[in-house]
């Protein structure tokens, strides 16, 4: 295989920079685009040359592709995703994966008894950023890593059929599952409801890893003020990511405390302040999306697994499954067992699977409508 051949499905909000990315990689050759629109399917061809234009997925599985990549509402990635794979085509599929652990979970079935590669497309996982902060973690830069604290909120772009959860969770969680590399003991969710009654607009998220690893999550669409910050803190050095600080997104503290022997036995500790240096490690420019639709193909060429593989995004789809559910009872603590929800050890009542939507993440039983797409 010289270069892959590559199918975009979906040219609304993210399928464009998908299109771009393809065309502009050098392993890949973008051959055709489907969109149910007219008109944003035009768009897309006139962007991309030679791309055959296709208004369904029928018509696009006549053409010879090696691959495709999906952008499209959650709520379809399932069908989409499923129909392309049993056509022996490998994925690469916009995140969240799906809407409901039980759909990713086929996938990731379909993916492997296929033998076809399944990659979710946790876009900052490939960002230069992000790669800096799991080599510090990891060379223990950091020390302990006691909390992280995640901060992303804005006067939000409002959703009809999702939450603020599964549309900003998935970014944050991602990015923890990537750099602390271990499994959530449990979780617990509040959110509120203010512009539609069935939609939460804004919510904290507690994660727990194990008894001294704590992870906290707000997301919000009504901040007045945007903010994308993250906050590593360990026993040595806290590390701070700001993604809207493009000149120097990483800043490394060595602040903290100190702790020296015993005072009156062990239930006094001596505490001693530690205020040092700021540094902002240099991080190489580039364009994350650039990475991930390399590390795609190269996947894809080489038999590799990839670095947000299905089954990650499965772990990152129960997260946001069990939050919603947690929400649903009050904050209740849903206790994960493999990163999957252990109902019958729940600390608290959560709400039933059935009562969420399969194809509306976060949003009660409606009749679902089939997808321009599938029709």
């Amino acid at each position: 295989m010289s270069r892959l051949r590559v199918g975009v499905i979906g040219c609304g909000y993210w399928g464009p920079n998908l299109i771009r990315n393809f065309v502009g990689c050098p392993s890949t050759d973008l051959v055709a685009v489907c969109d149910a629109s007219p008109a944003r399917l035009a768009a897309a061809a006139g962007a991309c040359g030679g791309a055959r234009p296709t208004s369904s997925v029928d018509e696009l599985l006549g053409v010879p592709l090696d691959a495709v990549a999906i952008a499209t509402p959650v709520s379809t990635h399932f069908a989409l995703a499923a129909r392309c794979l049993e056509a022996g085509l490998h994925v690469l599929i916009e995140k969240p994966m799906a809407a409901n652990a039980r759909e990713a979970q086929a996938l990731v079935d379909l993916a492997e008894g296929h033998r076809r590669v399944l990659m979710v497309d946790h876009t900052y996982l490939y960002g230069n950023p992000v790669r800096r902060i799991k080599e510090c973690v990891e060379a223990g830069d950091l020390g302990e890593l006691y909390y992280v604290d995640s901060i992303r909120i804005n006067l939000g772009l409002f959703q009809a059929d999702t939450n603020v959860v599964w549309d900003l969770a998935p970014h944050d969680l991602s990015i923890v599952d990537h750099v602390l590399g271990r499994e959530a003991r449990s979780i617990s969710a509040w959110g509120c409801a203010h512009a539609d009654p069935e939609v939460e607009d804004m919510a904290y998220v507690n994660v727990d890893y194990d008894d001294r690893t704590m992870v906290n999550f707000h997301v919000n669409w009504l901040s007045p003020v945007k903010v994308r910050r993250m906050i590593f803190a360990g026993s040595r050095r806290s590390l701070i990511f700001n993604e809207l600080d493009t000149s120097e997104p990483i800043k490394i503290y060595d602040r903290g405390i100190d702790l020296g022997g015993d005072l009156e036995g062990r239930r006094k500790r001596l505490v001693s302040y530690r205020s040092g240096d700021v540094r902002s490690p240099h991080i190489e420019p580039g364009e994350a999306l650039q990475a991930v639709v390399a590390h795609f193909a190269e996947c894809v060429r080489e038999g590799k697994t990839p670095l947000s593989d299905g089954r990650m995004g499965l772990r990152v789809v129960r997260l946001l499954e069990s939050a919603t559910r947690s929400m649903r009872a009050q904050g209740g603590r849903v206790v994960l067992a493999n990163g999957a929800a252990a109902d019958g050890n729940a600390r608290a009542r959560t709400s039933r699977p059935d009562e969420l939507h399969p194809g509306r993440p976060g949003r009660p039983d409606r009749e679902e409508r089939g997808h321009a797409l599938l029709r």
